[in-house]
């Protein structure tokens, strides 16, 4: 066991050496600071010990440019902590827009991944070596934490809020993924990997599958197309806007709402009306809608998200496929092969579901309306893998 125990986490992200760099810095400054000052201590406790009771201490006046140097010295350190730190975190949560958006919904106890694929996985997250990979993440119960420690990457999955995370792996292997907020019982066990593949290899995982995944058959933006139909979201919400606003190219824009504020249609404003829809209301509209609390689970308003941004609004996000490799023009990727599949087999396309939506084709499991819980042992029971 201690022959095992590793110091350092492995480096395996491209930013993970300016995260240790910092704290580094800030490590090395706090110790000599710290070395410094007991040093001092030292020093004036043997030169101005008291030698007899009658001795009188000798009166120091005040040292102005001694007190201006003490005082500016460390300020300026704090504030090269401040801006490299400042600079870093910036980078750290503004993902490239050539990104893969991946969604992950935590629950006791257990991580719930969705690929732009459609693809989805329980405590496991396979990813592309190279290429930049945004999470979304929330949580269906209680606060947890997704932490991979190779990639640096901690955020906290909050029930009813979007939090957003992008690492780029640099390494191929295999990388722990914890909660690192306490969520109950089995906080111990709630714990997964990172799978980092070669290209071609993630493209033929996407392809095959693997024992870990579910292939649902939709992508996230097909699936929310027929949640919108079936949810009878399109009676207002794709007509002539006079119930409801259309939602063509909102996702990313500013909606002005009743009384004069304005508000940018984010994942989180989303989520909001489709839960409690009189809390922002938009201009010229009345609160007519009713709230779906309770009717449709996180994964499912994953879903309806992910088709609204599909509507356009969001550009340069990428949702659907891996960036190829080669210059030349490439073969339809996995990804889209799935999509087209889905389609001919009777998935709605994106934008334009069937009247017949809501039926799941044979071998494809349709989102669950409603959470399966977890064995007691903290692991999915068969249900649950099903439902992903």
């Amino acid at each position: 066991m201690i022959g095992k125990f590793a110091f350092w986490p492995e480096l395996a992200s491209s930013f993970a050496w300016k995260v240790d760099a910092v704290y580094i810095f800030i490590l090395l400054v706090t110790v000599l600071v710290s070395l410094g000052v007991y040093a001092a201590i030292v020093a004036f406790v043997v030169k101005y010990k008291r030698r007899s009771e009658n001795e009188i201490p000798e009166q120091i006046e005040g040292n102005l440019p001694l007190e201006i140097l003490w005082s500016v010295i460390p300020l300026g350190i704090v504030l090269v902590m401040f801006g490299w730190g400042a600079a870093l975190f910036f980078e750290l949560t503004t993902p490239p827009a050539e990104a893969l958006n991946f969604y992950v919904v935590g629950k006791q106890w257990m991580w719930k991944v969705q690929h732009p694929s459609g693809k989805r996985e329980i405590n496991e997250l396979h990813v592309p070596l190279g290429q930049p990979v945004k999470l979304t993440i929330t949580s269906e119960d209680v606060i947890h934490s997704f932490f991979i420690p190779a990639f640096r990457t901690k955020i906290d999955a909050v029930p009813g809020r979007y939090s957003m995370s992008w690492f780029e792996p640099s390494k191929t292997g295999e990388y722990h993924i914890f909660c690192t907020q306490y969520c109950g019982n089995q906080h111990a066990q709630m714990i997964g990997r990172v799978v980092v593949m070669d290209l071609p290899q993630y493209e033929q995982w996407l392809k095959n599958g693997g024992a870990s995944s579910v292939n649902s058959g939709e992508t996230p933006e097909v699936a929310g197309a027929r949640l919108f139909q079936e949810q009878r979201c399109v009676t207002c919400h794709q007509t002539n806007g006079i119930m409801a606003p259309v939602l063509q190219g909102v996702f990313g824009k500013e909606v002005k709402l009743q009384g004069g504020q304005t508000v940018v249609a984010d994942e989180a404003y989303i989520r909001e009306s489709i839960l409690n829809p009189t809390a922002k209301v938009v201009a010229g509209y009345q609160p007519n809608m009713p709230t779906f609390q309770g009717q449709v689970t996180e994964d499912a308003i994953v879903q309806l998200i992910a088709y609204i941004k599909s509507l356009g609004g969001a550009p340069g996000e990428k949702t659907a496929a891996v960036k190829s490799t080669e210059e030349k023009p490439a073969e339809p990727q996995p990804t889209e092969e799935h999509a087209a599949t889905s389609a001919t087999e009777g998935t709605p396309a994106v934008g334009v579901p069937p009247a017949d939506a809501g039926q799941p084709n044979a071998g494809t499991e349709a989102p669950a309306t409603s959470p399966t819980e977890p064995q007691t042992d903290g692991t999915p029971s068969p249900n649950e893998e099903q439902t992903m």
